[in-house]
């Protein structure tokens, strides 16, 4: 299966673990509470959706790569204890705690949270000494004597043999004892991930074309050559940084993360032209309603290549726009919450005790390591937004009602801001379908464009909240409605889990 179905089989497990019953017991006893065990090749994602799930049903995580363990770590150091056994006294073999169960232990006093995962890592990868330990946690849930804390569920993780030769096979008993789960490579599933990312529209439009070029691991006489969606990811950010620095990705930058000589030669040809055709066709002045003639006879005896090179231009830098109206439409409705509270409380309490109040609420949820870093972006605009309304009040003598009439006039600066970028945003929309029609009508570059916004959560939030006439009528055209309301759907379920989690 696909990584996002083996996260939902993970979810499910997990929320089924730790469901109680009406006397506080575990509906599925602990005895009966099979490992999860996670099989695929690496640099698929496996260790971020641990942590996605433990931030969506709040929970503990405390995640290791066992390969960087010793036996001692893992089961503890020995030492000698006098014990008296009917009446004679002798000299017994005990162990410390184990370093990992420790871990769990202190996640546990540091963050609150009594129940979590613990996520091990190329578990089938250890060494032939740690192997026996490894068999007797996934059996019976502990190391050495010390037995993972109730409440605590194991999920583990392992590469195929044909990706690591240093790969040990499970027996039938232990098998036996897990809940295997094994998990491929899927494109078009990372896209939706990588879109959510912000991963560099280059790369993703490159793999649009060369999916075969996504994952691939071969072995030559020269060794591995690989490519993997941890590397691409990678391979976006310093592209995205590059891009700042003004400095150069070529093909020695592009192989340092995908090490595969064909595949990294390719990408670097095709981010020369992603960067010409932006150039060339001007893509900024399309997206504001400026193009003539010229630029339409051109892209018309182009490529079918080059033409979706130019859809993935447009729908990544729509995207970008849709991102930021997101985060801006997250901080405005984040600060809204802090005000009415101090609306509602404005005889007891100053704007400058709320403001800490957000800090509190910050510490708390990063303590707690519930955050995620999009929540505490949010959250630090909300406290520097509470900083400066506070700042404004302290320069003059306001009575209750005018000092929140000021807040009132501020928080409507704020809220004035997000509608003009929203208002900017779907101007850019209307001009990118308008040069679409233009330039390809209702073509295959047309299904591509409405497939790009479909695939783009931060695409399917924005029409979702503005409306766009074109986007509804080509969506119906091209018979996506369903892939929209499966989209939207996923999106109000993230948002009733936020709003019965962090406040």
């Amino acid at each position: 299966m696909d990584i996002k179905r083996a996260k939902q089989e993970i979810k499910d497990a997990v929320e089924a673990y730790l469901l109680k019953d009406a006397f506080g017991e575990y509906e599925i006893p602990a005895i009966r509470q099979r490992p999860v065990l996670l099989m695929g090749p690496p640099g698929i994602g496996k260790t971020q959706v641990m942590e996605q799930i433990a931030k969506e049903l709040q929970i503990g995580l405390v995640a290791y790569t066992i390969t960087h363990h010793t036996r001692q770590s893992a089961v503890g150091l020995p030492f000698i204890k006098e014990k008296e056994y009917g009446g004679q006294k002798y000299s017994v073999t005990e162990y410390t705690m184990s370093e990992i169960i420790a871990s769990v232990y202190e996640k546990m006093e540091k963050t609150g949270m009594k129940e979590g995962i613990l996520f091990i890592d190329e578990i089938n990868c250890v060494s032939e000494t740690l192997a026996p330990a490894m068999l007797q946690f996934l059996q019976g849930k502990t190391f050495g004597t010390h037995k993972v804390p109730e409440g605590w569920l194991i999920v583990a993780a392992g590469n195929p043999p044909e990706y690591n030769k240093s790969v040990r096979e499970f027996d039938v008993v232990t098998l036996d004892r897990l809940k295997k789960i094994e998990v491929e490579a899927d494109f078009p599933v990372w896209k939706e991930y990588a879109y959510r990312q912000g991963v560099h529209p280059a790369v993703i439009s490159y793999l649009e074309l060369r999916r075969e070029n996504f994952y691939r691991v071969e072995n030559t006489v020269d060794g591995k050559l690989f490519a993997t969606a941890r590397g691409w990811e990678d391979l976006s950010q310093i592209i995205q940084v590059y891009e700042k620095l003004d400095k150069t990705v070529d093909r020695d930058v592009v192989y340092q993360y995908i090490q595969h000589r064909m595949i990294a030669k390719d990408f670097a040809n095709y981010l020369e032209l992603y960067y010409k055709y932006r150039t060339d066709y001007k893509v900024e002045d399309i997206l504001n309603g400026k193009w003539d003639e010229a630029v339409l006879q051109k892209i018309r005896t182009a490529s079918f290549d080059e033409h979706l090179s130019i859809v993935s231009l447009l729908s990544g830098r729509l995207g970008e726009m849709f991102r930021e109206c997101y985060r801006q439409d997250a901080y405005v409705a984040k600060l809204y919450e802090y005000l009415i509270y101090y609306r509602d409380n404005q005889s007891v309490m100053m704007l400058d005790d709320v403001r800490m109040m957000a800090e509190r609420d910050m510490e708390e949820q990063k303590k707690a390591e519930i955050l995620t870093r999009e929540q505490e972006n949010t959250l630090i605009r909300v406290i520097d937004a509470l900083t400066r309304f506070a700042l404004e009040l302290k320069g003059e003598l306001f009575a209750d009602d005018e000092a929140f009439a000021r807040v009132r006039e501020l928080f409507g600066q704020e809220k004035g801001e997000l509608d003009a970028a929203e208002n900017h945003a779907s101007e850019m929309l209307e001009h990118a379908f308008q040069f679409m029609e233009d330039a390809f009508g209702e073509s295959q570059e047309m299904v591509a464009f409405v497939t790009e916004l479909n695939a783009n959560y931060y695409s399917v939030w924005f029409i979702r909240e503005n409306g766009c006439d074109l986007y509804y009528r080509y969506n119906k055209g091209l018979l996506f409605d369903e892939r929209h309301a499966d989209v939207v759907r996923q999106m109000d379920e993230a948002e009733s889990m936020l709003n019965a989690g962090i406040k």
